[in-house]
């Protein structure tokens, strides 16, 4: 069995929250509507069943890491790509000769309280992670098993 990886999803609350991920059936939703190359390739190619996410809210005040999702869908073929009434179509991208591609995610924990960007930016134990990386845009992010460790024992710290 692959060793467990760890990444960061972000989201635009008003988009799709934490909370809107809490009250679909099960938990589980489908991690759709990404339309970038290398956040694509990790969707497609290296995210496994049992994989753990970070839930971050952008755009949002505060920016924070709000919950815990695992992966329980390996990368499969992005619907949302050619259906041209989708929020995310791409002409392009066709049931035959998919370009994007999406995964299943479930909810795990709400986070005690929010870890915000600010605290993250602050701790040296999360210097090198790469959300806060100077020109970092990408909505999905690997995290190392210490920056999954160092943010889970900041949001349960009181």
């Amino acid at each position: 069995m692959p060793e467990r990886k760890y990444w960061l999803f972000k989201s635009e609350p008003t988009a799709y929250s934490f909370t809107d991920l809490l009250n679909e059936p099960n938990r589980t939703a489908e991690w759709d509507g990404v339309r970038n190359y290398q956040a694509r390739n990790f969707l497609q190619d290296d995210m496994q069943e049992g994989d753990g996410v970070l839930f971050y809210h952008s755009s949002s005040s505060p920016l924070a890491v709000v919950g815990t999702a695992r992966i329980v869908r390996r990368g499969y073929p992005d619907a949302t790509a050619w259906d041209p009434n989708s929020d995310h179509p791409d002409p392009k991208s066709t049931p035959a000769s998919p370009i994007w591609y999406m995964v299943d995610i479930q909810a795990e924990e709400e986070l005690p309280r929010p870890v915000t960007l600010d605290e993250i930016r602050a701790n040296p134990k999360l210097k090198d992670m790469l959300l806060v990386r100077r020109g970092m845009r990408l909505s999905i992010q690997p995290v190392t098993a210490e920056e999954w460790q160092e943010v889970l024992s900041m949001a349960h710290r009181t």
